[in-house]
């Protein structure tokens, strides 16, 4: 197919912009690109959590993009983070993923939180060497939680009746059909202290002598405006990820965006969903639709704890 000069015209392609972003994807003449140029990731959404189309941040979801992130001739890659947390094992993977390919790869990463960094999604910031937030962005929530209903009053009012069979005294930890069980918690507890411990470690390990804050100050799952992160030693400074990368690498940088492709409902459904941007695509429809709508409620749990 043949392009004349008002065809290219007409879709907003710019020739020098797509000579130059073919250089620095490729890294054509030179060892560097000769356009300086950086690779981004957006992590928006809850972690683990699937969502209307189960489109949720995981490693196994995750894994292509930050690959092929990598793998371009660029100075930096940068994550755009935008997340309340989710599941700690799918954030320590996450964020051990992309550190393991900034040291195999020798090249920096930085992040940059947009509204919220919190839990899980301040796990992730921990895989960049820098992390940068907006004054206003939410920071923090250094902690372990898990919540849950108790419906056995319920079920005697409406004269049911639940029968449940196992094998191992303790299958049945924390039944929300039972009454509350005091051992029942204290497990979940111990297994909550084994999560908490790993989570502070991580922060020890990435900010070292950067954090200035005392252990009961940010391991309490406080959350801070960006500026007072600052201060703690959460985060490196404020500003956005242009104004610092231009800083950083010039004027003429330019951003590489590496994203999953979205489906048909997720281009014309998306922006109704938690979040301002959650996901739909038509996987997860018909038979899945009841999960896909319990996994929206709890993720839209976890952006209103942020006032989001």
């Amino acid at each position: 197919m043949r392009w004349g000069a008002s065809a290219l015209y007409n879709v907003g392609m710019n020739i020098p912009e797509l000579i130059n972003d073919f250089l620095a994807r490729y890294g054509i003449g030179s060892r560097r690109s000769p356009v300086p140029a950086v690779a981004v990731i957006r992590l928006h959404g809850a972690i683990g959590i699937g969502g209307f189309g189960r489109r949720g941040l995981s490693l196994a979801a995750l894994e292509p993009l930050i690959k092929r992130a990598f793998s371009r001739k660029v100075r930096a890659v940068c994550l755009l983070i935008n997340s309340p947390g989710g599941s700690a094992v799918q954030s320590a993977q996450i964020a051990n993923l992309i550190r393991t390919y900034s040291q195999d790869k020798k090249m920096p990463v930085f992040a940059f939180t947009e509204d919220v960094a919190a839990s899980g999604g301040y796990w992730l910031a921990l895989a960049a060497d820098e992390i940068y937030a907006d004054p206003m962005s939410v920071i923090g929530s250094i902690g372990v939680i898990s919540a849950s209903f108790g419906f056995q009053d319920l079920m005697a009012k409406i004269g049911v009746e639940r029968r449940v069979h196992t094998q191992g005294e303790n299958k049945s930890l924390l039944d929300p059909f039972k009454p509350e069980n005091p051992d029942d918690v204290r497990r979940l507890k111990d297994i909550q202290a084994d999560i908490h411990h790993q989570f502070k470690s991580a922060v020890r390990q990435r900010r070292g002598e950067r954090l200035v804050a005392r252990d009961e100050t940010v391991f309490t799952g406080d959350i801070w405006a960006g500026a007072r992160a600052l201060e703690l030693g959460l985060i490196d400074g404020l500003g956005d990820m242009r104004t610092i990368m231009r800083r950083r690498y010039g004027p003429d940088v330019r951003f590489m965006m590496v994203e999953r492709p979205a489906g048909w409902l997720q281009r014309n459904f998306g922006r109704f969903m938690p979040g301002g941007g959650a996901s739909v695509d038509s996987f997860g429809m018909g038979v899945g639709f009841a999960g896909d709508m319990l996994a929206a409620v709890e993720e839209r749990a976890l952006w209103a704890r942020f006032g989001l």
